[in-house]
């Protein structure tokens, strides 16, 4: 498949762009700087720009079949409010639609939408809003995204994500549409395994599970 992938230099982009080349997908990254990406593929292409310019995110999403975005604001943030990821949500998703690119895959967080009831109540109350400050003011942003491409014409599916753990792959990745069974951490290689196999797989079209090891 040709796939766009959009957060290529990030934490879980680098990993998630590695899968993407191994399963001989042809892969185009937009980046704000060429030199951040140290991969050299026959199936890479690397392109410099902005992604909340809306012309050159239609440049890069030409005759695409399939878009995966993992965005982020380099790591935990400046702990104040942003709408990076959901303005650049909104120029993709706008676009994708222009274009008739159907499909979209897009990393979240547990904690977002309807998965914020999976979460105990000391998290949500106490923890969340005034001990994880940085982490509240992401899960708000990824609350302004995911209705952006829920409400979408594209056929997507959201991954939820817990705390990710810098780890190879152990192989069981659990994904829930309930919160049962869910645990607190995912491996970064099993998150860029299933995500990756979503340009494949359509068991979660238009769904947004939450996965963990």
């Amino acid at each position: 498949m040709k796939v766009v992938l959009f957060g290529a230099t990030g934490f879980s982009g680098k990993a998630i762009l590695k899968e993407t080349l191994s399963q001989q997908h042809q892969v185009t990254v937009l980046v704000r700087n060429k030199s951040a990406i140290q991969i050299q593929d026959k199936n890479l292409k690397i392109v410099e720009g902005n992604v909340l310019d809306k012309y050159t995110v239609a440049e890069v999403l030409k005759n695409s079949d399939a878009v995966i975005q993992c965005l982020g604001v380099g790591g935990k943030g400046n702990g104040k409010l942003t709408t990076f990821i959901s303005d650049a949500t909104k120029i993709i998703v706008e676009e994708m639609e222009k274009q008739q690119i159907k499909r979209l895959i897009a990393m979240s967080n547990v904690g977002a939408g309807n998965s914020i009831s999976f979460q105990p109540w000391i998290f949500t109350k106490i923890i969340l809003p005034y001990f994880m400050k940085w982490l509240k003011m992401l899960i708000d942003d990824k609350n302004r995204m995911e209705p952006l491409i829920m409400n979408s014409k594209l056929i997507w599916t959201i991954v939820r994500c817990p705390n990710i753990v810098d780890k190879a792959a152990k192989g069981t990745c659990h994904p829930t549409l309930d919160g049962k069974g869910l645990k607190l951490s995912i491996t970064l290689g099993d998150v860029a395994e299933f995500i990756v196999q979503q340009l494949t797989d359509p068991s979660y079209n238009k769904q947004a599970p939450s996965i963990s090891n």
